[in-house]
């Protein structure tokens, strides 16, 4: 089946590479944002993933904007029988969605209708999910509520980070899509409505909210700084300057010490600070202008 592929780094670009990999569709085309200068000297240079594309001989569209009639008529001129998105980015038009007879189709890193939206990784670490996933739904006007034509499962790891759970995820949505692609292509998707009901959703992370609330207990401390890690990063303030947090854990208060929310205590394991419920010892963690280092340090 030929496929259009819609979708960006660093998701996205693992599921491209599945993809192409697979052999079982041929990747007729791919649609990705622009490069932008990376670097020491901000040169702009092709992504990996035009890169791989163009390995391929696949053709390469890079607009700003996925819409407008010279870009429809660019991706209609590579006869897509169907399009697969996995973390374009951009809301589609219904015109873009229109575009291969054999319908649009997005992966979503999550198990859906759990986690709708922007950033369903962190919003799975962050509520304490035991386990999460990766559907593959046929992509409508409404924020991820088409019907789901295949979905895999796997444990969340109870020290996993959502940069360590995206990898995961992303490998995992490769070989999701693959296989969602070929129920397509032979005809036999079968299709699961969600119930909104159980739906939930997943805002867009801004960079203050990586900011560390001491008044929550410790456990939802803990999540944040795995669910933000590595961006925006969690981060508080110590002596007036601010210390990134790099990875803590739960840990007992020592006995007699300061228990205000946000209050510091040494242990002989290192820095352990009060939370409004519980104590966390912070393990790493990287102080303005310098680099990562012990909690202890």
């Amino acid at each position: 089946m030929k496929v259009a592929f819609l979708g960006s780094p660093p998701f996205g670009a693992t599921v491209f590479e599945a993809l192409l990999a697979s052999g079982r569709h041929q990747v007729v085309g791919l649609v990705t944002k622009p490069d932008k200068p990376r670097g020491r000297g901000m040169r702009v240079e092709p992504s990996a993933m035009v890169s791989a594309a163009e390995a391929h001989g696949v053709a390469v569209l890079q607009p700003e904007k996925a819409r407008g009639d010279e870009f429809l008529a660019a991706v209609r001129a590579w006869r897509p029988e169907a399009l697969l998105v996995a973390s374009y980015g951009e809301i589609l038009r219904q015109d873009v969605l229109d575009l291969a007879p054999r319908g649009a189709w997005t992966v979503q890193a999550s198990l859906l209708p759990r986690w709708r939206g922007a950033s369903p990784i962190q919003a799975a670490i962050l509520a304490g999910d035991a386990e999460t996933g990766v559907c593959v739904q046929k992509m409508v006007l409404a924020l991820d509520e088409g019907d789901v034509v295949h979905e895999l499962r796997v444990a969340i790891g109870a020290r996993e980070t959502s940069g360590e759970l995206l990898a995961r995820l992303a490998i995992l949505g490769g070989r999701s899509a693959v296989e969602a692609l070929d129920l397509v292509a032979a005809g036999s998707p079968r299709l699961v409505p969600q119930d909104p009901a159980r739906a939930t959703y997943a805002t867009k992370i801004k960079k203050e909210h990586g900011v560390v609330d001491w008044t929550k207990d410790a456990v939802e401390v803990d999540r944040l700084v795995r669910a933000f890690s590595p961006w925006p990063g969690a981060r508080t303030t110590l002596a007036g300057a601010e210390l990134g947090l790099l990875d803590c854990s739960p840990h007992a208060l020592p006995l007699g010490a300061d228990a205000t929310p946000g209050a510091v205590a040494q242990t002989k394991d290192g820095l352990v600070v009060a939370c409004g419920a519980g104590a966390v010892l912070l393990a790493r963690v990287k102080p303005a202008g310098k680099g990562a280092m012990d909690g202890a340090a």
